[in-house]
């Protein structure tokens, strides 16, 4: 049996180790997102049928506000929900790099060569940082929230922290340090003092 870090798994369900060359892949997805898609979908609808079935009578000023407000919230409603229903998150050798939403964008590539240590997040909510999405709070760092729950956060040196939702934080987790302690002796310093 393979599980995502691509090690076999033994009798006991333990992962046996990874090596540099193995992707491990994760991911985490929020279906209440799409309630807000709807919502914004919604809103784009309205502004389409304003502008094409309202009188002019009423003011040509009023209407246009009326169609641009409403064709502009449900785009930035609809897109911005949808690029955050799912976060995938891909750990090589090279690199983790985090994919938002059905086009992967935002996307975030951290080389691992920048990469100090990664811990488990046993809970990461969106109130702490300010709602779903891509999130930056001064004193946190910057993160990819889709839901609330487990994450990882990866340590990239001088107080710089890069947190995110993922299910199976502890195998992104194993799987970063796995890979730090196989870079060499400056990658084996960093991921030995976060064990």
């Amino acid at each position: 049996m393979e599980d995502s870090t691509g090690g076999s798994r033994g009798a006991g369900g333990a992962t046996s180790p990874v090596s540099a060359a193995e992707v491990w892949t994760g991911r985490a997805s929020n279906r209440a997102q799409w309630l807000l898609a709807v919502a914004g979908a919604g809103c784009l609808a309205l502004g389409i049928e304003l502008a094409v079935d309202s009188s002019w009578a009423s003011g040509l000023t009023a209407l246009v506000m009326s169609v641009v407000g409403c064709l502009a919230a449900g785009v930035l409603v609809l897109f911005g929900t949808l690029a955050f229903t799912h976060v995938r998150v891909r750990v090589d050798g090279d690199c983790v790099e985090v994919r938002c939403g059905h086009i992967g964008v935002p996307r975030r590539r951290i080389p691992l060569d920048q990469v100090d240590s990664a811990r488990l997040a046993p809970w990461i909510s969106p109130r702490n940082w300010g709602g779903w999405g891509y999130r930056w709070r001064p004193e946190m760092g910057t993160a990819v929230i889709v839901r609330r729950g487990p994450g990882i956060v990866v340590d990239l040196g001088g107080g710089r922290l890069f947190t995110v939702t993922v299910d199976d934080p502890e195998g992104a987790v194993r799987a970063i340090r796995d890979r730090l302690r196989t870079a060499g002796p400056r990658g084996a310093r960093r991921a030995l003092g976060d064990v």
